[in-house]
């Protein structure tokens, strides 16, 4: 039985018009923008960059980790670092396909599996600083270690209870999951993925009201083979909600020794060979009521929010082994030599070199604000966590393969081969591996684009939907537009005058520079998202390569707001030390290089055509590249 419920505030609260769309497109988007959360609690910096105003006093002076806290998660780094060089062998398990037992044990005996959790639940209890930082020593070791941990306690079990966990669940599970008990997160399914709307897996509530029955399978479930619990995100009974069907995405924990349970598959990988992800199947699995996390049909809602913080531990992973890569390129850059010089002093090779050294820094300084923003609790940071994740994963890509490059058949040779050969055993061919998925962990680089997208119109949308929203009546909408035209009468104008925000005075010089034109920048930004947005109107969410533009502009703008703040603490705190100063300058010349391209791309591209061209290539009526291959 359907439950009925009127809630006609929450329909009210629905900024997208729905009425034009597909049943199905329409249901999903429903689902996401209720799940979405509706409040910026203490506003946002870069959600600020995209209506036009950088706010630098937000993120400057830098919040740099306080003596206290560095003190806090000293020891344990320590440990961590101990414990990775002498109980981890990354090429071994590599081969092996299995992360041995003893290793798992040394991390659970040095709280590994606990860095977040309370101490009151028997977690080391760091703060998100230092998680970042032992995600970032695990990354630059270990792929399959850093996956298994991350997995763990980023967005399985531990996060979600952290964030909505009643104290019961917190007492049964953070206790387990600190002592050293894996956990794991299933979400999708084979028809399911970044949609939510296409759930298949079933939470039915028992006659006897004490638990839920659930059914179905879920794929690419990291961590479920050798995890002890789960969180599962099912659909629960629909509801009516004023007078059309709801879905609803409920949050479970679920326990693996349940009966009902069975692993049908563990998956296997280009890289992360260890990775403990397979196809989970539940039969008629009882779970009790209690195990509900947050409340029914708010499950999507807790993925979101857990991941808001979970993606930088990848992101910290990723700045990591990028901070690696740079060692190996700079080591190999200096010892070969070819005509008469070696190769880091040729002028293709110095290039890469110096990107890669300047776009560690940033990830690094990206990365440390948005975990710092995270311990302050003072503004929302799930704009800047998605960011870190899509840069961070892309930009880290591209230093291994210019690492790779740098190397060339040495980069390409496996470690085990190189040894056999009496060279050092340089992993870069397993890194390579291991570290493409970062692409596409926790939300691939398109749908974290579409994602900042959706988050960078709000202001948009809370003023100007309501106006084109047909669901609303005459007099609404009308009482809408004149608000809007209120809005924006104010607000546009202020776009093209010159900004005085901002104080630059305590900057270096080079620094200062760059500070003042990403000012300009992002009100440029903001103008010519608004004329899209007249241009395109509703339709603007199609236009998805025009907001890419938009997204990788506004992203490169808190890049190069980050990077200076933490290139001016550090700066202060050595001012003998020019390098800050230096990686921070090649950074920003770069990023406005790339700021350019896609300005210049918003008004000059080939988008229609390559539309039209993908999709004749798609029905089949521009094959006219099948002949000379095997057809199968």
């Amino acid at each position: 039985m359907v439950q009925q419920i009127t809630d006609e505030q929450q329909v009210n609260e629905m900024q997208i018009d729905t009425s034009q769309m597909s049943k199905e497109k329409a249901q999903t988007l429903e689902i996401v923008e209720e799940a979405r959360d509706q409040k910026w609690q203490g506003g946002s910096f870069t959600k600020d960059i995209f209506m036009g105003k950088l706010d630098f006093a937000r993120v400057f002076p830098f919040p740099m980790q306080p003596q206290e806290d560095i003190d806090a998660g000293k020891p344990f780094l320590d440990k961590l670092e101990g414990v990775l060089k002498e109980n981890v062998d990354a090429d071994q398990i590599d081969i092996d396909g299995e992360t041995p037992k003893e290793t798992l044990k040394a991390l659970a005996d040095i709280g590994a599996f606990g860095i977040k959790i309370p101490k009151k639940y028997g977690g080391l209890g760091l703060s998100q600083t230092n998680y970042l930082l032992a995600g970032q020593m695990m990354g630059s070791w270990c792929g399959n270690i850093t996956a298994l941990v991350s997995a763990h306690q980023s967005i399985g079990v531990p996060q979600p209870l952290i964030m909505f966990g009643t104290e019961f669940q917190k007492e049964k599970y953070l206790t387990k999951c600190a002592g050293g008990e894996i956990s794991a997160f299933a979400l999708t399914e084979l028809n399911a993925g970044s949609d939510p709307g296409d759930l298949q897996t079933s939470a039915t509530l028992s006659n006897d009201g004490k638990n839920y029955i659930i059914n179905g399978e879920k794929l690419w479930c990291t961590n479920s083979i050798v995890a002890s619990v789960i969180v599962v995100v099912a659909r629960s009974e629909d509801k009516i909600v004023a007078g059309k069907h709801r879905k609803q995405i409920t949050a479970f924990i679920v326990d693996m020794d349940t009966p009902g349970i069975t692993i049908t598959h563990r998956c296997r990988f280009m890289g992360l060979r260890s990775l403990y992800n397979g196809v989970v199947n539940f039969k008629d699995v009882h779970v009790p009521v209690e195990n509900v996390i947050g409340k029914e049909g708010r499950g999507l809602k807790v993925a979101l929010e857990t991941l808001n913080t979970g993606r930088l531990t990848m992101s910290g992973g990723c700045c990591g082994i990028s901070k690696r890569c740079l060692k190996f390129s700079t080591d190999w850059g200096n010892a070969r030599r070819q005509w008469g010089s070696s190769i880091g002093q040729h002028g293709a090779i110095a290039d890469k070199i110096a990107l890669m050294a300047a776009k560690t820094y940033a990830m690094e300084a990206m990365t440390m604000l948005a975990a710092r923003m995270v311990d302050l609790k003072q503004v929302d940071i799930r704009l800047e966590s998605a960011i870190c994740k899509m840069k961070c994963s892309e930009d880290s890509t591209d230093i291994i393969d210019d690492t790779l490059q740098i190397r060339g058949g040495r980069g390409f040779e496996t470690a085990q081969s190189l040894k056999v050969r009496g060279e050092e055993p340089v992993p870069i061919e397993r890194i390579y591996r291991d570290c493409r998925i970062n692409k596409i962990f926790e939300g691939s680089s398109e749908i974290m684009r579409l994602l900042i997208a959706r988050e960078a119109l709000d202001n948009h949308l809370a003023v100007g939907a309501k106006v084109m929203n047909t669901k609303l009546s005459i007099g609404a909408r009308m009482k809408a537009a004149a608000g809007a035209a209120f809005f924006y009468a104010k607000w546009y104008p202020k776009l093209w005058l010159p900004s005085f925000s901002g104080d630059y005075g305590n900057l270096h010089p080079k620094l200062r520079k760059h500070m003042k034109r990403a000012q300009k920048e992002t009100r440029r930004l903001a103008r010519r998202m608004f004329h899209a947005m007249v241009k395109f109107g509703p339709k603007l969410e199609l236009q998805h390569m025009l907001l890419k533009r938009f997204v990788d502009i506004g992203s490169e703008l808190y890049v190069i707001s980050a990077t200076c703040s933490y290139a001016q603490a550090q700066h202060d705190q050595n001012p003998i030390n020019q390098s800050y100063i230096e990686m921070a300058d090649v950074y920003c010349k770069w990023s406005f290089g790339e700021i350019k391209k896609s300005f210049s791309g918003v008004s000059n591209n080939n988008d229609a055509q390559n539309y039209s061209v993908a999709q004749q290539v798609l029905d089949g009526s521009l094959d006219i590249l099948s002949d000379g291959i095997v057809k199968e």
